[in-house]
């Protein structure tokens, strides 16, 4: 049987036991909770850290915005002014018919193709279409000259689109416009779709192509890509890819932000 002695000792040892085993769980509470506040603490940092990067992207490519509209409005106002002018001033002095207006005639066509030029290259910085007429009306604008080459068809399926922010609207045009690029340049395709429609929380593109694929390319494409990829993250999107044999597909999804 058990001494009183040896019963005392134990008596007396329990509330020791207890009084560790107490501080043994607090230890393993506290570290728990340690633990989570850390965990916490990096997903914070790692979601400050992406919100970081994206503010910085969306600031990048809206600098480079701004500075093609201003290009874009540059060449137009003082450039194509200037030769404007001076086709004008041809005109008059070619129809003089003197000895020299072969040449004037000569530096008229000049100026002419240079005006078409600038034409071009201010449109394609900054298509006036899109903040007139938004964006399905400027796509099938530029179906519209595609079409008019030789052998390749685009076409736009779309349904009606709720009002869309600018950035995502040129985020879109300028997607289409690599894709179809890439298509023209790469892929000998024949037919291009363009699928446009939205929920009242997302919008959706698919994009289609019969052509041979696109990753054959891989060092053109791969430049363009990443300006994809950087433009879907600035609009909080993201771009799926397909490609083979038979053709190239690409699903663009971008949040409508109400």
């Amino acid at each position: 049987m058990v001494s009183t002695q040896e019963l005392n000792f134990l008596t007396a040892l329990l509330p020791l036991v207890m009084i560790i085993f107490l501080i043994t769980i607090g230890v393993i509470l506290l570290n728990q909770h340690f633990r989570k506040n850390l965990i916490r603490q990096k997903l914070k940092q790692e979601e400050l850290k992406n919100q970081y990067q994206h503010e910085m992207l969306r600031s990048s490519i809206d600098t480079q915005e701004q500075e093609r509209k201003r290009i874009a409005r540059d060449l137009h106002d003082e450039i194509g002014a200037t030769l404007s002018i001076t086709r004008m001033q041809l005109i008059q002095l070619e129809e003089k018919k003197d000895k020299i207006s072969s040449a004037i005639y000569n530096v008229r066509l000049l100026t002419e193709s240079a005006l078409a030029s600038l034409r071009r290259i201010s449109h394609e910085l900054m298509p006036p279409e899109l903040e007139m007429f938004g964006i399905i009306k400027t796509l099938e604008s530029v179906a519209n000259r595609v079409n008019m080459i030789d052998g390749i068809q685009v076409c736009i399926d779309h349904e009606e689109l709720p009002p869309l922010a600018w950035e995502v609207q040129l985020g879109l045009y300028r997607i289409c416009l690599e894709l179809m690029n890439n298509t023209i340049k790469h892929a000998r395709a024949s037919e291009i779709k363009i699928e446009i429609n939205s929920s009242p929380v997302e919008l959706t593109m698919i994009y289609n192509d019969n052509g041979h694929g696109l990753f054959d390319t891989s060092v053109n494409f791969g430049v363009g890509l990443k300006s994809l990829e950087a433009r879907t993250n600035s609009l909080l999107g993201n771009i799926t890819y397909q490609s083979d044999k038979t053709g190239f597909s690409a699903r663009l999804n971008i949040p409508i932000v109400s």
